[in-house]
């Protein structure tokens, strides 16, 4: 189900609580809306995690949708192919150090 479709959902929901109930809900979506404590890493987890967590960032992962959209529609140059090549790379790049990582972690 859609985010948005849950959002609605709840507040549908919220509507049918009986009064006498309603502080109380509130106090627990106050509960959930608070951000989750992040337990601190010790400084040898610091740099793995950093390599588990990595992703491109929001311009790269814009423009690598695009290629890949537009490969499936035989509509790249070869100029755009190998920057696919490129990215496509990079990620499996990453995804071997990710693991590489997620492994070191678990040890």
């Amino acid at each position: 189900m859609p985010p948005l479709d849950i959002r609605q959902r709840a507040i549908a929901l919220l509507d049918q609580i009986p009064q006498n109930k309603l502080a109380a809900v509130v106090q627990l979506l106050e509960v959930l809306a608070e951000p989750a404590p992040q337990a601190l890493a010790n400084p040898d987890e610091a740099p793995l995690l950093a390599v588990i967590q990595w992703q491109l960032t929001a311009p790269e992962q814009s423009r690598l949708n695009d290629l890949r959209d537009r490969c499936e529609w035989c509509e790249l140059t070869d100029t755009e192919h190998q920057e696919l090549l490129h990215y496509e790379d990079r990620l499996e790049q990453h995804r071997v150090e990710r693991l590489e990582a997620l492994i070191a972690l678990a040890k």
